[in-house]
């Protein structure tokens, strides 16, 4: 059966997401990353990244959301857009866009905004601004597409929630009310059962929620090692 390692951060609960939609057998593995457990000796024989998401589909050991995500489509034939050159190039181009831009820039907008030292303005303002630019991009390209890859639901669908379920968390409230096609995409998906289970496997596990100088001294490791 295939092992899902997991938290309820952004890119573990996009492949929580397909699972639940797929309806594919698994086993959920928590990883509770402010005590360390993703880098535990086992786990990274799984993602020598020593992040989560990762999968042990019997054997074949994937890591990384959007990875993730393309090979569980591909291997089950589940929630890929139709089989055209144009669609196929947009699937990608848009699970890379998630991977390397609304999702770097919005962690690092969250760290800025809620656990950095607070006179780090320059850092602050740099990434809410890429965040906001991402996220116009993306509510100017679903103002003309019902989905990310036009009308059907697929896995960059899931890529896009995993992320934008905390937008008001990244951007606030104000700055999330400024991007209503994103809203109306975020709200449909957060509509469907699966959803509803995804964010219910994460609840079903106690993760450590205090961010306190032990999960500090864990999640950023740059406070305990001095960089020459």
């Amino acid at each position: 059966m295939l092992k899902f390692y997991f938290n309820g951060a952004p890119n573990p609960m996009k492949v929580a997401l397909f699972l639940e939609e797929s309806g594919l057998p698994f086993e959920a593995i928590p990883v509770d990353t402010r005590k360390g457990e993703q880098f535990a000796p086992d786990f990274l024989k799984v993602n020598p990244n020593g992040k989560v998401p990762a999968i042990d589909d019997d054997g074949i050991l994937v890591f990384d959301s959007n990875a993730i995500l393309l090979y569980l489509a591909e291997e089950h034939g589940k929630f890929l857009p139709a089989n055209t050159p144009a669609n196929r190039a947009a699937t990608l181009s848009w699970l890379m866009f998630i991977a390397t831009g609304l999702g770097p820039y919005s962690g690092q907008a969250v760290h800025f905004k809620h656990f950095a030292p607070k006179d780090l303005d320059y850092a602050h303002n740099r990434y809410q601004y890429e965040a906001h630019r991402h996220y116009k991009i993306l509510d100017d390209h679903l103002a003309k597409s019902r989905y990310m890859v036009g009308d059907a639901y697929s896995i960059v669908d899931m890529a896009f929630w995993g992320w934008v379920r905390m937008g008001t968390f990244i951007l606030g409230e104000e700055g999330f009310a400024k991007y209503p096609n994103v809203k109306r995409l975020l709200d449909e998906i957060s509509a469907r059962p699966a959803a509803a289970r995804a964010n219910a496997l994460k609840d079903k596990h106690t993760f450590k929620a205090e961010m306190d100088d032990e999960a500090r001294g864990i999640m950023f490791g740059h406070l305990k090692t001095k960089v020459a």
